[in-house]
């Protein structure tokens, strides 16, 4: 008989405020992962509760609620008295009228009594509208489910686990060992010694929004050069390497550690839009350096005193795909194992791992755990709609053909991905081999900054041609140099500030069609690889139903659409 666990991080009361999403295993085994993103179809989802993903992960296996053997949760609530008094000083240090300050505390301090008495309220009542009776309701720490979501899926008997986000509870940065038993906490870093949020002064500062924008300004940090000023003044107020303390620009959040950086350089923040000017993209080069020289620092402390030399990386910050990087260059790491899914979605993955001992979760071999697009579904959409389709058995050579022909091809298949990389299942196709294919992409599909790069699927029979040091990397979550004499093949996907990229290795296993797809590719144009950027437009989440798609397809500068076997053109 099955017995089933919900693992389920909303994004209300106590259970932060955003990323809310749903894992469903049976007897320990991951049957359906989604985030509620993908269905509110709000970028992260803040505030919300995962209502929409916990009827779809029931709808998948059949069940209703009640069904359900137990729901955990990726907070203890018992926790959160330990950074009562920081946020009571926050709070007191605002710059706002004494009567509004007297006010916020008082509504904080109310908060607390009820995230720490009634931690459940809110879930309860939104369990309530699924089904009931309830099923009993448990709680794990936040880091503890972070590394769990690294550790127990990764190939490692042992490891050195660094879980690393802006705030869990009361923990910033974590170093784990993992091992057959579990999980033993190290060292920890307590909020407000963030290195995210230390990350996310830097992204408001230069303009764009924290927690969602770090990514730019990762990609904007090759374009930067050495700066020796820069370095220095932010090495005057914060420390870094492997006894890190950034508590002088966090201690009073995002908004007031941008005013410390304001300043730091005596010169505003960057508004939205504006062009970058060398300074910024110089911060952007700075902040990046110190980030990796952080985190590469904690690594190496940890790996040389344990012995371990495998390594497991979760929390948001472990998205920073060149901070990756370096931590895999890093002596003496010997294999490194990155949670696909490091944001706070990937908590529900933690919670529901951590009911099962690690030696008993198979090694993860992709992220297909969403919803399938149901054919039928498709044809009547479109003949509803009064749109011209057509169905091939030659479905991967016939989009090859159209993508070596310069199309831009919107591309619908299998299962949905969980975690912010499309990863061939929701993924805007095109041709790798030209600048022309990334500047269209970015400028009639995407809608976004010309300088922002973009990422290849290669064959991974063929990596060892295109990537130095190459290794399997199926998640997109990992740059890589690259070979000098190949680099003309993919001069949409390589990075033009410093030559890396941020592969995709395909394996038939993982994906067949998709894999089937590039290889017809291959046989057409000699080039084992294409452009795979995200289905979805500029600031939307990827899309999840064929209506989505449809609408995406007519609504963005995409040539051919291709869901399942149906192909609609414009």
């Amino acid at each position: 008989m099955s017995k089933y666990t919900l693992a389920c991080k909303p994004a209300i009361g106590p259970y932060g405020y955003h990323d809310p999403s749903v894992a469903l295993f049976d007897d320990g085994r991951l049957l359906f992962g989604a985030e509620e993103e993908r269905y509110t179809r709000d970028k992260h989802a803040p505030g919300s509760f995962p209502g929409n993903a916990i009827r779809a992960a029931l709808r998948y296996a059949d069940i209703s609620l009640p069904d359900v053997h137990k729901v955990v949760l990726p907070y203890d609530p018992e926790l959160h008295h330990k950074r009562l008094r920081h946020d009571l000083k926050s709070t007191v240090s605002e710059q706002s009228h004494l009567g509004i300050r007297g006010w916020n505390i008082v509504s904080r301090a109310k908060d607390v009594v009820r995230d720490q008495f009634f931690p459940d309220e809110k879930v309860r009542s939104e369990l309530e509208a699924i089904g009931s009776p309830i099923p009993p309701i448990n709680h794990r720490s936040h880091h503890l489910c972070h590394a769990a979501s690294a550790f127990h899926p990764s190939p490692f008997d042992t490891a050195v686990v660094i879980t690393m986000d802006g705030r869990g509870e009361f923990d910033s940065t974590v170093v784990w060992t993992g091992s057959e038993s579990g999980l033993e906490r190290r060292r920890t870093f307590a909020h407000p010694n963030s290195l995210g949020h230390f990350y996310g002064i830097v992204t408001e500062y230069l303009g764009y929004e924290s927690f969602n924008g770090e990514g730019k300004i990762m990609g904007l940090a090759p374009y930067g050069e050495r700066n020796d000023t820069i370095e220095s003044r932010l090495r005057s107020v914060a420390d870094f390497g492997p006894d890190y303390d950034v508590r002088t620009l966090t201690s009073n959040g995002i908004e007031a550690g941008v005013t410390s950086l304001e300043e730091l350089f005596d010169r505003p923040a960057k508004q939205r839009g504006e062009e970058f000017q060398q300074f910024e993209k110089d911060l952007a080069h700075t902040a990046q350096k110190l980030l990796e020289e952080t985190v590469s620092g904690l690594v190496r402390r940890h790996t040389t005193r344990t012995g371990i030399h495998d390594v497991a990386l979760s929390g948001g910050v472990a998205l920073n795909c060149k901070m990756n990087k370096r931590v895999r260059e890093t002596d003496p790491v010997e294999n490194l194992f990155i949670q696909p899914v490091a944001h706070d979605a990937g908590l529900a993955l933690g919670a529901g791992w951590l009911e099962t001992d690690p030696q008993s979760v198979e090694p993860m071999r992709d992220v297909y755990w969403g919803e399938s697009p149901d054919t039928e579904t498709v044809t009547t959409l479109l003949e509803n709609n009064k749109l011209s389709y057509t169905r091939r058995e030659d479905v991967e050579r016939y989009t090859a053909e159209r993508i070596a022909d310069g199309d831009l091809v919107g591309w619908m298949q299998g299962r949905q991905e969980m975690g912010p990389r499309a990863l061939g299942n929701r993924s805007i196709l095109a041709d790798p081999r030209t600048a022309t294919s990334r500047d269209r992409v970015n400028r009639y599909v995407k809608n976004r900054e010309e300088w922002r790069p973009f990422a290849p699927s290669i064959l991974a029979e063929a990596a060892s041609d295109y990537l130095v040091d190459d290794e399997a990397s199926p998640y997109m979550i990992q740059t890589f140099d690259t070979v000098p004499e190949r680099r003309e093949d993919l001069a949409a996907v390589v990075h033009p500030g410093d030559t890396t990229t941020r592969p995709q290795t395909v394996t038939e296993e993982q994906n067949p069609r998709y894999h089937g797809l590039i290889s017809e590719f291959e046989n057409i144009t000699g080039v084992p690889a294409v452009l795979n950027t995200s289905f979805n437009d500029h600031g939307e989440p990827i899309v999840t139903t064929p209506k989505e798609a449809v609408r995406d397809f007519y609504g963005m500068g995409l040539d051919v659409l291709v869901i399942e076997d149906i192909i609609v053109e414009k």
